[in-house]
């Protein structure tokens, strides 16, 4: 019998020994269509959805794939039920095809007329159609492409859209990607024209975020996913030239979009009169425009304004950067722009919402995923270490606690002052690092920053001083720093080794990916990053954090556990 590392079970979970000598191997291929549930220290729980498995056909792995990973690495027979259900399901991926005919333009074709009927005679998707070609052919309203996305996949039907895109307005983008040595001069692009500006630092894409960009272009629209700190900008820069068009790139704040310009004007063609920014402050629309999320959802009269940014240009490609925390109307709009080619980027598509269906519906599948630590083992990102640091309640604390309302428990446990000279010792342990200590109560963070004698940054912190205190702290002026969740979403901080997070969004293991990614820039001098998370022990704080840890541990990071009293210990 196999000794496999796998154990498959009927209810569509799957069970993964961490130990197991082949136990990697099986769990990056679990991870292209399985869920990571749980993941405590020797076992972890995967279960198999259908959204799970029609984003790994659309994505190309196809159902003998996902039944070989099975039964190679299953130690016990794999139920054959769940085998057939694995085909059944992905099989009805691209049943139905959206089509671009030349004669009756968008349509949707199957070669299953019962399918067709099911879905035609649907209540949700009757106004979605014109008239009927033939009995496997059916003319679709134009603009209601990516609303019958969504519908057909409810129905249990999505649609392979195979229906192509615009152009957009063509505007030549190029990437000034200059060798390490030897091949071409200081200053000097590859096509052999001299520019007059400082010799730029040598850099290429690296590999894999070339077959990202490959894989993206391949498939017309669609998700990338890389850790924090592997150059997901770089991804879209790629893209970027490879369309060859005007570009609008979503971001989640002000200083996401300078970040994105600066990087586009050190890695690209593009000048300073070419890149716009659509912000609360900024109006500028040029060829390639950086807007925020905010900007576009900002509503007035019961109206959104700014959205005539999004259907007013003949745009060839669009960019949403941090794809997983897409807000509801970006969602309804996205719904509308299915012609345009669409890349989201992220680190995880982890919603805690449940709406990972409309990312890929309407902005596509997953094209591109490369585990974390296949990443960091080729040096391009920094290892880490996770440590949780457990605090005891003080009785009074714990009585109060005790006592709370559900809704006020959280608040008080992750919020007890004994944490305070928890993160001073944390901090006594990593002298003359940059250390980022994140919160999510800004009073807690008020009170950490009098402590460290820090500088506080959070939502409120105007977009100057962020800049000039993000700056301080990369230039080495500013040792600690103090930050609310307002630096969880693209915020550029390579030289940032430490990071202590004292309270979160609750369970959320979106914000945990984020805020371990803030660290993973490679170091100089090769150094481990340390990534600390201070717990109330026995509360809804200690409960939270290990939900947060999931996606983590799925990525094959281990958490060390410690009692404050052994932080004396280095």
């Amino acid at each position: 019998m196999p000794d496999g590392p796998l154990i498959v079970q009927s209810d569509k979970t799957v069970l993964l020994e961490v130990d197991h000598p082949d136990a990697t191997e099986a769990r990056h291929a679990l991870a292209s269509f399985a869920e990571l549930e749980r993941a405590p220290e020797h076992v972890h729980t995967y279960r198999i959805t259908n959204l799970g498995l029609w984003n790994a056909r659309a994505a190309g792995v196809d159902a003998e794939r996902v039944l070989d990973v099975l039964l190679t690495h299953s130690r016990y027979p794999v139920p054959h039920a769940l085998l057939v259900d694995i085909d059944d399901t992905m099989s009805r991926y691209g049943r139905l095809r959206l089509e671009n005919d030349p004669v009756h333009g968008l349509v949707l074709r199957t070669d299953d007329h019962p399918v067709l009927e099911e879905v035609l005679h649907a209540r949700k998707t009757a106004d979605m159609f014109g008239p009927r070609i033939d009995g496997r052919t059916v003319v679709v309203h134009v603009a209601s492409r990516g609303q019958l996305k969504q519908a057909l996949l409810r129905l249990g039907w999505p649609a392979e859209d195979a229906a192509g895109y615009v152009d957009g307005t063509p505007y030549p983008i190029g990437l000034t990607e200059v060798p390490e040595t030897g091949e071409l001069a200081d200053g000097e692009y590859p096509d052999g024209d001299a520019v007059d500006t400082v010799p730029r630092e040598p850099w290429r894409l690296r590999p894999y975020q070339r077959m990202a960009v490959e894989n993206f272009w391949a498939g017309g629209s669609g998700v990338v996913v890389l850790p924090c700190g592997a150059g997901k900008t770089l991804v879209g820069a790629g893209a970027m030239a490879t369309a060859g068009a005007t570009t609008l790139i979503l971001v989640t704040n002000t200083v996401s979009a300078r970040q994105w310009k600066a990087e586009l004007l050190r890695r690209t063609t593009l000048t300073e009169t070419e890149i716009g920014e659509y912000s609360g402050a900024v109006k500028e629309v040029r060829p390639v425009t950086i807007a925020t999320y905010q900007v576009l959802t900002a509503k007035r009269g019961g109206i959104y304004p700014h959205l005539e940014l999004v259907n007013d240009h003949d745009w060839g490609l669009i960019i949403y950067d941090e794809v997983h925390l897409l807000p509801a109307p970006i969602f309804r709009l996205t719904a509308d722009l299915q012609a345009r080619r669409r890349l989201g980027l992220t680190a995880t598509l982890v919603r805690e919402d449940g709406r990972e269906s409309e990312v890929f519906s309407l902005i596509g599948p997953k094209r591109y995923d490369a585990p974390w630590k296949d990443i960091e083992a080729q040096g391009y990102i920094a290892p880490a270490e996770c440590i949780e640091v457990r605090v005891e309640l003080p009785r009074d604390e714990r009585v109060a606690y005790a006592m709370a309302e559900d809704a006020d428990r959280y608040r008080l446990c992750s919020t007890s002052e004994v944490k305070l000279p928890v993160v001073r010792s944390i901090l006594g342990r990593h002298p003359g690092e940059q250390v980022l200590v994140i919160g999510q109560y800004l009073d807690q963070l008020e009170e950490l920053g009098e402590l460290l004698e820090a500088p506080v940054l959070t939502g409120s912190t105007p977009v100057a001083e962020r800049q000039r205190l993000f700056g301080a702290f990369r230039d080495g002026e500013i040792g600690v720093l103090v930050v609310s969740k307002v630096a969880n979403f693209s915020i550029d901080l390579p030289e940032a080794s430490v990071a202590v997070q004292v309270s979160g969004a609750y369970g959320s293991r979106q914000e945990e990916a984020q805020r371990l990614g803030r660290l993973l820039r490679p170091k100089e001098d090769g150094k481990s990053a340390h990534f600390y998370t201070v717990v109330s022990r026995d509360t809804l704080d200690q409960d939270y954090a290990q939900k947060r840890q999931r996606f983590l541990a799925e990525q094959g990071y281990a958490y060390t556990i410690l009692d404050a009293a052994d932080l004396a210990q280095p």
